[in-house]
């Protein structure tokens, strides 16, 4: 119930575009002129870099998005809509600071993916408290491998679609001036699933049907980074719990919980390691599509589900030449159905390398692009801020 990689990154687009469209020059014949120019919205007074800081400053309304989407599991294709980032307010301090982000927009790809959405990200009562609102209609085409070991869908998945309509609602609040957040948020959905596959086949979890979930999400969350795009240093760490129940609008009763921690260490001025653990356990009669999924760059979403999951990737990033970094990471991921049956734990290795262009610098944003490997696919994920952003 956190919004999206794909929406925080979307807004951030809006902002490169825009900043292109402000009709700041693209260049100057004088370097010390485009230094000194402050004015610029799209240049660093520092070292005349192209830097939308300045842009990120300023509240202009909503401006156009495009953004690609590349991950694996759907194919290639392209987001885009209207966004509105709003500058943060008062001191960014670390883990606050946070701007307001308001987008509409929708997204297609190669293999028929398609959805429309809306969002809003907004901090109230002097950065003490945060409410995320979001709605989402779609038809999502997948393959389905099973719920841990199944050794024919291993190599002969299901291809299915969902076509989800639903929302949700959250609000988290700060403790006195601590890191801590505490939070509540609720969502509904109904959820069209239909099989490209004959009704008897084996292993299918419905041919064709419809569901609903609703439930609340409590959690209680850390979070010491400077800044939220791309932190170098601080602590982020989440427990969530999910109740979903008839009498909360749902038609079944399952339960999930979620552990998260991130950290980021600077081992040099120039040089950070970041650390992401993640496990998710899910309870009930927990509908097939919701089931956890190993998280990590290189393997496609859903493609590793069970009744448990975890994972954990590492990434070094070294700024090597101004505002230019190479990346570097590895990760590991397991799904199982029963705790007291390891041997049939589904896992995997991926990692990759990508690179980095400081983007905002006041803001501690970068941008770039990474390729990741697995043994099912090699991937090219485009990063706004870090891999593992959290709002």
């Amino acid at each position: 119930m956190k919004p999206s990689r794909l929406a925080l990154g979307v807004a951030v687009c809006a902002v490169v575009s825009a900043s292109a469209l402000d009709g700041s020059p693209a260049g100057n014949p004088s370097g010390a002129a485009a230094v000194a120019d402050t004015s610029s919205k799209s240049r660093s007074a520092e070292d005349g870099w192209f830097d939308i800081s300045g842009f990120m400053d300023k509240a202009y309304g909503f401006a156009p998005l495009a953004i690609p989407i590349t991950e694996p599991a759907v194919g290639y294709g392209a987001a885009g809509g209207l966004v509105f980032v709003d500058k943060p307010r008062g001191e960014a301090q670390a883990g606050f600071g946070r701007p307001n982000i308001t987008l509409v927009g929708g997204l297609a790809t190669e293999n028929g993916t398609w959805g429309v959405m809306a969002g809003d990200s907004r901090n109230w009562l002097n950065e003490r408290m945060q409410t995320l609102v979001g709605l989402v209609y779609a038809s999502v085409n997948l393959d389905f491998y099973g719920i841990g070991e199944d050794a024919v869908l291993k190599d002969h998945p299901l291809s299915y679609t969902l076509e989800p309509l639903g929302g949700m609602v959250q609000g988290e609040y700060r403790l006195g001036d601590s890191r801590v957040w505490v939070g509540i948020g609720y969502a509904w959905a109904t959820t069209k699933v239909m099989f490209d596959a004959p009704a008897e086949t084996p292993g299918l979890p419905d041919f064709e049907s419809d569901s609903r979930v609703g439930g609340l999400r409590p959690s209680i969350t850390y979070d010491s980074r400077e800044n939220i795009f791309t932190p170098t240093r601080g602590t982020y760490c989440e427990v969530a719990a999910g109740v979903f129940s008839q009498a909360l609008g749902g038609d079944g009763e399952f339960q999930r919980v979620s552990l998260t921690a991130i950290q980021f260490v600077p081992l040099h001025p120039k040089l950070t390691f970041g650390a992401r653990g993640g496990a998710t356990f899910s309870f009930g009669d927990v509908p097939f599509y919701m089931r956890p999924f190993v998280v990590l760059r290189g393997v496609p979403i859903m493609r590793y589900q069970g009744g448990q999951t975890a994972e954990v990737e590492t990434e070094l990033r070294w700024q090597f030449w101004k505002r230019f970094s190479l990346v570097g990471f590895a990760g590991y991921g397991a799904a199982w159905n029963d705790f007291e049956r390891f041997d049939e734990t589904l896992t995997v290795v991926a990692g990759g390398t990508g690179f980095r262009y400081e983007l905002a610098r006041r803001y501690g944003l970068h941008m770039g692009a990474d390729v990741a490997f697995s043994p099912d696919v090699t991937a090219v994920y485009v990063q706004f801020g870090s891999a593992w952003l959290r709002p």
